[in-house]
């Protein structure tokens, strides 16, 4: 099927955040914008980490197109934040890569070049460190972005091009830990096992570590509707956000110890006789073990761990298990932690022993961040996993997609590194680096170290839409198309496939990242045959190497998911409708049953101290995205949030002797960031915020601790120990 664009409208969907909400683009007459601007290396930050880029004014329209509503969608109903709304400014040629650029010398500058000059220079560097060092000297890293054909081709690459196991993607930095809990408990790993729209019909709704109003606002819609229903929210966050302001109970826990306050809730549900004591001996497994791991944390000793009172923990389970049903929905607050998938794992226990799992309009959920961070991490670009969210580790796994490419199981590599580990071994093991749309100099923990390792290495090469802080550092940047440029599929965080269509042209010298890995495939080893660049050639291959696996695509096609608004995984046939709502009969488990996992407070990997007293906690803020690399360049969203800031109380304030504005400095054990004081009562008064947007001195990730969860190998960005002190005062005065 050739999927071509309407004349004037083309539906499509947003670039940014897991809603994948529906939008249309539209033609207008002329070109937008920049289009007549002299093409090459615009946007060129001042050096590694430089904040300063070009931006475009207003930033609704793009060269030749503007962005509608889409109300016939079901996920936003129209609805559109203002990144979805000036997502065609980063289409102006003014703020993008319109042609490859390479730096020719060692600490030379960026400068541009033809395309088979940079995919020569790629291969030839790739086959090189290959030879000399074997092939995990060579790595790729890829990103939650990437449509699904991208991340499929981008994992099969790594593996059968270049033969390495070093492979992994910034999705593991977004929701690895609920992965994981998720396969622990339910056997299956889906985001929300349901759709959104579920979210308004049941009970009563716990939200933790989640600040929808300003990560996915179209979706706040939903909490609204809840409570007009008659529904009850209860929103546990250490700040007082935009999305608590709406909660009929809000709970603020110390930053580490959501696992603590989801055992304190457990206790109290059997201490007081809220257990369903059905739903446990018909559904579920390992119940024992987990009950008396929760009966050792008394509620008193919970209220001292987390500050939150025990009247407030008490109310907190009544709303809860005083509805007829009921939701947990984790973010990354929870989950982005050293025992994040312990901690999730806390929360899904409280769902299976309320009998809060398995039902309609009732579950536990994650609400994922990135794009495609559900798609990302189901098809090959993950360093464990295989297409159709198998394990890289299985025989049959390996022996099913192998047929698919045609090659040998045993040809295949081992798993490799996760994100972090893979960053940290640059310039040691890993000598050569390919990037495909992440930007780690700014969004990776411990970042200053980060950034020193990626300079150490032997080659860089960099595909993206912009030159980001990550490419400014690269050898070889390769300019590539963007959603509104090319037809592709992502996965929402309900599992829904959905399908980008394409509105309109790159501009010339811009090529698809699907073109890339054909260029190198073709360079090294002549397997150009294998990575075709249509992307529904793609697709149909990755059904092929999805069939039978636990993200089953094999019966969803490019022409079935315009006709339906999306296709819900797994769908195994072309006769299948799709699964709207996992887990009703049985549970993906071998037996069907869901497990309790046994688990156990334990203390952040950094508390405070003398020397570092205080939590840092990050997250992100309405107008900017991510590491920033595309809305920094849109003056809207820099007019709506032109820079970092550092949030504390007001107690803190006066102690420091700062007022709103004035610059303060926190430093970590890591690093020290700058940036101006915004001071609110919304924040706990031992504990401060920073956004994660900006590089620069006010580069919240130079501050962060990549303490490693043991199972999902997650980073704990969401709690360190820091100080913080008036900007000109001497460090540790």
């Amino acid at each position: 099927m050739n999927v071509t664009p309407a004349p004037a409208t083309v539906d499509t969907h947003c670039p940014y955040c897991a809603l994948q909400c529906g939008m249309g683009l539209r033609a207008v007459s002329g070109s937008g914008p920049g289009e007549e601007q002299e093409p090459g290396a615009a946007g060129v930050p001042d050096g590694p980490g430089a904040s300063r880029v070009p931006r475009v004014p207003g930033g609704r329209g793009g060269p030749g197109v503007e962005v509608v509503e889409r109300p016939s969608f079901p996920v936003n109903r129209g609805a559109l934040c203002g990144k979805g709304r000036t997502a065609a400014a980063v289409l102006d040629r003014r703020v993008r890569l319109t042609e490859p650029l390479v730096r020719r010398e060692p600490g030379g500058e960026l400068a541009p070049a033809g395309w088979d000059e940079a995919l020569d220079r790629i291969a030839e560097a790739l086959a090189r460190t290959r030879a000399a060092h074997g092939p995990d000297a060579v790595g790729v890293f890829g990103g939650g972005g990437l449509t699904n054909e991208k991340a499929y081709g981008l994992g099969k690459f790594a593996r059968v091009v270049l033969g390495t196991s070093q492979i992994d993607y910034n999705g593991r930095f977004c929701m690895s830990s609920a992965a994981a809990a998720h396969q622990r408990a339910f056997g299956l790993d889906r985001g929300l096992p349901f759709p959104l729209e579920d979210v308004a019909r049941t009970g009563c709704v716990v939200l933790v570590g989640s600040n929808i109003a300003e990560t996915m606002p179209p979706a706040l819609r939903y909490l609204r509707e809840l409570k007009e229903n008659g529904g009850k929210l209860v929103v546990v966050d250490p700040r007082r956000t935009r999305t608590a302001e709406l909660a009929d109970l809000h709970l603020a826990p110390r930053p580490g110890t959501d696992l603590a306050l989801a055992l304190g809730m457990l206790h109290l549900v059997v201490a007081e006789g809220h257990l369903d004591e059905a739903f446990v001996a018909a559904r579920t497994s390992g119940w024992p073990e987990a009950r008396a791991a929760a009966m050792a944390h008394w509620p008193e000793q919970v209220e001292r761990i987390t500050g939150v009172p025990l009247p407030a923990l008490r109310e907190a389970v009544e709303l809860f298990c005083g509805a007829p049903s009921g939701m947990v929905l984790t973010a990354r607050g929870p989950e982005q932690q050293s025992k994040g998938t312990d901690t999730v794992g806390a929360w899904i226990n409280l769902c299976l022993a309320t009998g809060r799992a398995g039902r309609p309009l009732s579950g536990y959920g994650c609400l994922t961040g990135q794009g495609n961070g559900q798609g990302g991490r189901e098809h090959g670009q993950k360093a464990d996993q295989l297409p159709g969210y198998r394990k890289l580790a299985d025989p049959a796994a390996r022996a099913h997609v192998a047929g698919v490419w045609g090659v040998h199981p045993d040809s295949l590599p081992a798993p490799g590194r996760s994100a972090y580990e893979l960053l940290d071994a640059l310039g040691t093991d890993i000598r050569s680096l390919l990037v495909m749309g992440s930007n780690p100099v700014v969004s990776a923990p411990r970042a200053a170290h980060i950034t020193e390792r990626f300079a150490a290495l032997d080659f860089l090469a960099v595909a993206d839409v912009v030159l980001s802080e990550t490419a400014a550092m690269a050898d070889v940047v390769l300019p590539v198309t963007q959603w509104a440029e090319e037809t592709g599929t992502t996965t929402n965080l309900e599992g829904r496939v959905v399908l980008r269509r394409k509105a309109l042209d790159p501009p010339a010298g811009v090529r698809s990242d699907l073109e890339v890995l054909n260029g190198l495939a073709s360079r090294l080893g002549g397997r150009e045959k294998s990575f075709p660049a249509d992307p529904e050639e793609v697709f149909e291959e990755l059904r092929r190497a999805s069939a039978g696996g636990p993200a089953d695509y094999s019966g969803i096609s490019y022409r079935r998911i315009a006709e339906e608004d999306g296709v819900f995984w797994p769908c195994p046939d072309e006769r299948h409708p799709g699964t709207r709502r996992l887990f009703l009969e049985r549970f993906a488990t071998e037996d069907g049953r869901a497990r309790f996992v046994p688990v156990t407070h334990r203390p952040a990997a950094e508390e405070p101290d003398a020397d570092f007293p205080l939590y840092l906690t990050t997250g992100r803020v309405v107008s900017q995205y991510q590491s920033g690399a595309q809305t920094r360049r849109v003056a809207e969203l820099n007019a709506a949030a032109p820079g970092p800031f550092v949030e504390l109380h007001p107690h803190l304030a006066e102690r420091l002797g700062v007022a709103e504005g004035d610059p303060v400095a926190v430093t970590s054990r890591r690093g020290r960031a700058v940036a101006p004081a915004r001071v609110t009562r919304d924040i706990r008064a031992d504990t401060v915020f920073m956004p994660f947007h900006w590089p620069g001195e006010g580069r919240a990730n130079t501050l962060t601790n990549p303490a490693l969860d043991p199972v999902s190998r997650m980073p704990e960005f969401k709690v360190c120990a820091v100080r913080v002190e008036a900007a000109d005062a001497p460090p540790g005065g």
